[in-house]
């Protein structure tokens, strides 16, 4: 009698063991439905706003029991890696103008949002305020000599550097791109403001340079640069059914200029370990995820 007890104990534990590995027959790989709650990557670049966004949105998939890994690729291989399905999520997409190129390339293999999570961006060439003889593209090659003839560019992959070459050629600039990262780009920028030297690059708003040192856009009559530019995100084919949940937070996800800037100064105060910034705006700000996670 004891030993058939036993023999029924055992048998007990072996159907509650084999209960656990899948009933969806996914091979134990979890799915949103479970308690687990998987892997995302998100490709990020190293732009201010950039590592803002990304590292926010670590902060707040992390809370909510995911493993959030984020991808440094340029805008490149990071919409090449999106389209091939290797990434999960591409946080920014500037459009109608900068990463037109992209856009067209890949909308039939990745999924472009209808609505941007920011509306109020512009791009365009900068130089000093200093410069009171330039304010304009067509006063740059009265000016090439104090230039030294160069645009002083960062990421030689990224839309806004592609549109720069564009805007060489229709304003016929006899000026060389100088191709960098975005770091090398604003400690030039910050230098030559320092010993009031010239200077122009292809900038951005929203970017703390702007809060930090005196500059301006030089004026784009043919609107080569655009006009607003608006920001979007993209995820690979497939991610909506495989993640649901998170397709519909990114979709409701917007910052206005006040929470974008407030997001940034988290991130550059806390630059060594950005999710630190992060998640001091996401506890700050819960009201404003809220929205987003409906």
């Amino acid at each position: 009698m004891t030993q058939f007890i036993l023999f029924i104990l055992i048998l007990f534990v072996l159907a509650a063991c084999g209960s656990t590995s899948g009933s969806d027959g996914s091979d134990g790989t979890t799915s949103e439905s479970n308690e687990g709650k998987g892997k995302i990557t998100i490709g990020q670049i190293n732009w201010p706003e950039n590592i803002a966004v990304t590292n926010l949105w670590k902060a707040i998939l992390e809370d909510e029991g995911y493993d959030v890994e984020l991808k440094l690729l340029e805008m490149g291989p990071q919409m090449a890696a999106l389209a091939s399905g290797d990434l999960d999520v591409a946080p920014e997409i500037w459009l109608p103008v900068q990463d037109k190129s992209y856009y067209e390339k890949y909308k039939d293999e990745a999924n472009f949002f209808e609505n941007p999570w920011y509306e109020n961006g512009k791009v365009g060439l900068a130089v000093p305020t200093y410069m009171e003889d330039v304010n304009s593209m067509e006063d740059l090659n009265e000016s090439k000599d104090k230039f030294n003839g160069e645009i002083i560019g960062f990421e030689s992959g990224a839309g806004t550097m592609l549109v720069t070459q564009d805007v060489i050629k229709e304003y016929d600039l006899d000026y060389e791109l100088i191709g960098s990262s975005t770091a090398a780009m604003i400690s030039s920028i910050k230098k030559a403001v320092e010993q009031k030297e010239p200077i122009v690059a292809p900038l951005w708003k929203p970017h703390y340079i702007f809060s930090e040192v005196d500059l301006k856009f030089l004026e784009d009559p043919k609107k080569t640069f655009g006009e607003v530019e608006k920001i979007y995100m993209a995820t690979r084919e497939g991610f909506d059914s495989d993640h649901g949940k998170v397709s519909n937070w990114l979709k409701n996800f917007k910052l206005s200029d006040k929470q974008l800037g407030e997001l940034m100064i988290n991130i550059k105060e806390n630059k060594d370990n950005p999710i630190k910034g992060a998640e001091k705006w996401v506890k700050e700000n819960q009201n404003v995820i809220e929205k987003w996670m409906k």
